[in-house]
């Protein structure tokens, strides 16, 4: 079984992939059972069309050049080309399925995918293509076109034919043995392997999200009662209670957050309060709004992971009970629904951000900072009201990207699909809604520092904030005077998606 921390240590450690000795010995006993078992049988897509062709027998002389059309002939995506994490992530996807040892497929098929996940050679697979019912079939296509030799890869950051690539570093494409085609293209690793690298981000944005909140309730000396573990204990939700401990973690040795015993628990004079007495909901209720996206990618990585360790073509060739089995396990309803919630989540996630920014921006809100945290000359300068637009901007492309794809099924190919998961979909739109978060978070965190500046209140923050605002600070100086901020928010970006700056699950 492969674990998301192994699959992560491949893509983002440089960890390299090596095949168990025993399971290659398992996918060729397979291998050599469906090569005998198919003779003078009838099997779907080895002796038979496919899809709503699958009525029309193959010659055995035709067997061969049948798997390499449908490599060829699928080979069809458009739009972008998905960035090489997600395209490592799916070939992983592809090699835990097949090293499961029930595809029937040559071993050489699984020493070739190991070896070019370790040689980073990328297949060029395009966003746009499978509707995830027979699997990624276009997607997967792509990456078949590739092990044959045919197809485009990345290598050396330059567009190659791997055929090309492969023969400058000793390595050879596969041949068609028995069902290497249909068994390629057949199965949900596309949507798989950009889920893994969904997940792998989301938990990274949620911890940044947990931390920069607690930063919002130092800077403005919120009351702590709403992160106590008393307070939250009495909600029984995993995630709500452990987004408050992460929280006071943070805040461990705070001069700034304030014990509302010292404050409001005594005898008082005045009748009208000048501090609120409890905060807005954008600083009062994370663990509420963070807990659920905590519970949701706990769930959604259970998920991810079990569909990486699952066989996902069609047919399943099982040489231990000496049968083949047709069936549905590439449909990708499992990996499309939680996809659909976990960018549902980091959308509001976003939301949560863009309020917490806007309270920080708004000096009617706050009663304590400039508008737009502007440090100049008020009306001459504008501080951070240029970057706010790109704030809420993409958070409102988020809302937008968050309509589910698992419930917009078209049923496709001669209806033969006739209820489809557009899994692919999913998990490409749940990408671009976790890399838009990591700007607006990025936003936030420039609007923060800028906040602890205004204050002059370095030495009052707990030593888990000062860190973070020592080490961003490195990367983004202090600013007065209006300047381009693109490439800060560009830079923080880049620092928020490499630096864990709390392990929250």
């Amino acid at each position: 079984m492969l674990s998301l921390q192994e699959v992560q240590q491949v893509l983002l450690e440089g960890a390299k992939v090596e095949l168990d000795a025993a399971a290659v010995a398992n996918v060729k006993a397979s291998f050599e059972f469906l090569k005998t078992f198919s003779a003078k049988k009838l099997i779907y897509g080895i002796n038979t069309g496919f899809g709503p062709m699958a009525q029309y027998r193959i010659s055995d002389e035709d067997t061969h050049q049948l798997q390499y059309n449908l490599i060829r002939s699928h080979s069809s995506g458009a739009g972008k080309i998905l960035p090489p994490l997600a395209t490592k992530g799916l070939m992983i996807a592809r090699l835990s399925s097949f090293m499961q040892g029930f595809s029937g497929i040559h071993p050489e098929v699984v020493e070739l995918l190991r070896d070019m996940i370790n040689h980073n050679i990328y297949p060029c697979v395009y966003e746009h293509g499978g509707v995830g019912a027979s699997g990624d079939l276009v997607q997967l296509a792509h990456l078949a076109h590739t092990l044959i030799g045919e197809g485009e890869v990345v290598y050396e950051d330059k567009i190659q034919i791997s055929g090309d690539v492969f023969a400058k570093l000793g390595l050879k494409p596969i041949g068609v043995h028995v069902r290497e085609g249909l068994a390629i293209i057949n199965g949900t690793s596309a949507m798989t392997g950009v889920s893994l690298v969904n997940i792998i981000y989301a938990k990274q944005l949620l911890a940044w999200s947990a931390v920069l909140s607690a930063i919002v309730n130092e800077v403005v000396e919120a009351f702590d009662d709403h992160l106590s573990a008393e307070l939250n204990a009495v909600k029984k939700h995993v995630g709500q209670n452990r987004i408050a401990e992460i929280m006071r973690g943070v805040l461990k040795d705070s001069k700034m957050v304030r014990h509302r015993p010292d404050h409001l628990y005594k005898e008082l004079e005045e009748e009208i309060f000048k501090d609120k007495v409890q905060e807005y909901y954008s600083l009062r209720c994370v663990p509420q709004v963070l807990g659920p996206v905590y519970d949701t990618l706990l769930h959604a990585e259970r998920v991810v992971v079990e569909e990486l360790n699952s066989v996902s073509d069609n047919p399943v060739v099982d040489h231990h009970q000496k049968n083949v089995f047709h069936g549905g396990n590439f449909h990708g309803d499992y990996i499309s629904l939680e996809m659909d919630k976990v960018k549902i989540a980091i959308t509001k996630l976003s939301m949560l951000s863009e309020r917490q920014l806007n309270y920080l921006m708004n000096d009617k809100l706050n009663h304590k900072f400039p508008p737009f945290m502007n440090l100049g000359k008020l009306g001459f300068n504008f501080g951070m009201q240029g970057v706010q637009f790109t704030a809420t901007s993409t958070v409102a492309e988020n809302q937008t990207l968050s309509f589910p794809m698992s419930v917009h099924s078209i049923p496709n190919n001669n209806d033969n699909q006739d209820i489809v998961s557009m899994g692919c979909n999913s998990a490409v739109m749940t990408n671009r809604v976790i890399e838009n978060t990591f700007e607006v978070l990025a936003v936030q965190t420039m609007t923060l520092l800028q906040a602890v500046d205004y204050l002059n209140c370095q030495e009052r923050l707990s030593p888990a904030s000062h860190k973070i605002y020592q080490d961003v600070r490195a990367i983004f100086p202090k600013f007065i005077d209006d300047a381009p901020r693109f490439n800060d928010v560009k830079n923080i970006k880049t620092y928020l998606m490499a630096t864990e700056p709390v392990h929250i699950f």
